[in-house]
C-alpha cells in the first residue's frame, strides 16, 4: 500500500510486472496484504507513533511480481529483477518461493550479485521441524542468495521454517506486527517476515561501513559484516545457519 501513512515517504518508485490493472506499470496495488507488510518490517517510519521498522530511513522501490491470488509467474520476477539492476539498488528482498529451479530467475539473480547487490530471500515455510530433513525453495536456495529462516520471540526456530544446507541465519519471523493495507497493522507469521528484517539490517550495516570504512564495501563484505552480527542459537547449522541476526551498538 504506496499511501500507507507508514511507508509512503520512504517509496522512492514503483513498477507492476503483473497482468494485473490492465498491466499498467504504475499501479502496484497489494490485494494480499503481504508485500505491505514486509515493506514495514523493512523501513516503516514511525508515523504518528506507529512501529518502526528496522531501516526507518530506508528508500524503497515497490516492484510487484505478485498478483492478488498470492501468485505469480517466473517471468514477472525475473522482470522485477531485472529492473531493481537497472534502478542500481542496494539490496533486492524476495519473500517468495517455488519448489523447482529455474534457470533465468538464477541467472538474473548472478547478474544483481555481480553488480554488488545484496539478495536476501525467505527460506520457505515448508519446514516439518526435523532438522535432519531438508526442504529447498528457490530462490532462497541458491548458494549466491542470503537465505533467512524464522525463529520465535524465545528465539526457537519456527516448526515452518525449511531446514538445509543453505540456510544462511535466522531473524524472527512468527507473530510479527507490521504495516497492512488501508493504514492498518497486522500480525503474520512466516520466513516472509524474518526474511525483511535481515534486509533492513543490511541497509543499517551499508550506511554504517560506508562511515567506517570510507568506501563502499563488496557484497561479500557486507555479508562477512553480517554474519559477524548473529548469534549462535545452539540448533543445528541447517535450520539457523550462523545464527540470529543480532545488530547492536559496538562497545
Amino acid at each position: 500500500d504506496i499511501e500507507h501513512e507508514s511507508l509512503k515517504n520512504n517509496i522512492v518508485g514503483v513498477r507492476n510486472f503483473t497482468d494485473e490493472d490492465n498491466k499498467d506499470p504504475n499501479i502496484v496495488t497489494d490485494r494480499v496484504g503481504h508485500g505491505t507488510h514486509v515493506c514495514g518490517i523493512i523501513a516503516a517510519d514511525g508515523s504518528n507513533n506507529s512501529i518502526i521498522g528496522v531501516a526507518p530511513r530506508a528508500n524503497l522501490y515497490i516492484l510487484k511480481a505478485i498478483d492478488g491470488s498470492g501468485t505469480g509467474k517466473v517471468s514477472w520476477v525475473v522482470n522485477a529483477i531485472n529492473y531493481a539492476i537497472e534502478k542500481d539498488v542496494d539490496i533486492i528482498s524476495m519473500s517468495l518461493g517455488m519448489p523447482k529451479e529455474d534457470t533465468k530467475l538464477e541467472r538474473a539473480i548472478k547478474t544483481a550479485i555481480s553488480r554488488n547487490i545484496l539478495v536476501v530471500c525467505a527460506a520457505g515455510n515448508e519446514g516439518d521441524g526435523n532438522y535432519d530433513v531438508f526442504e529447498y525453495s528457490y530462490p532462497a536456495s541458491y548458494v549466491d542468495v542470503i537465505s533467512v529462516g524464522a525463529v520465535d520471540k524465545k528465539g526457537i526456530p519456527a516448526s515452518f521454517s525449511n531446514s538445509n544446507l543453505v540456510v544462511d541465519l535466522v531473524a524472527p519471523g512468527v507473530d510479527i506486527i507490521s504495516t497492512y493495507p488501508h493504514n492498518q497493522f497486522a500480525s503474520l507469521s512466516g520466513t516472509s517476515m524474518a526474511a525483511p528484517h535481515v534486509t533492513g539490517s543490511l541497509a543499517l550495516l551499508k550506511n554504517w561501513s560506508k562511515d567506517e570504512f570510507q568506501r563502499e564495501l563488496t557484497q561479500e563484505e557486507i555479508y562477512a559484516q553480517l554474519i559477524k552480527y548473529t548469534r549462535n542459537l545452539g540448533f543445528p547449522r541447517t535450520v539457523q545457519g550462523n545464527g540470529l541476526v543480532y545488530l547492536r551498538e559496538r562497545k
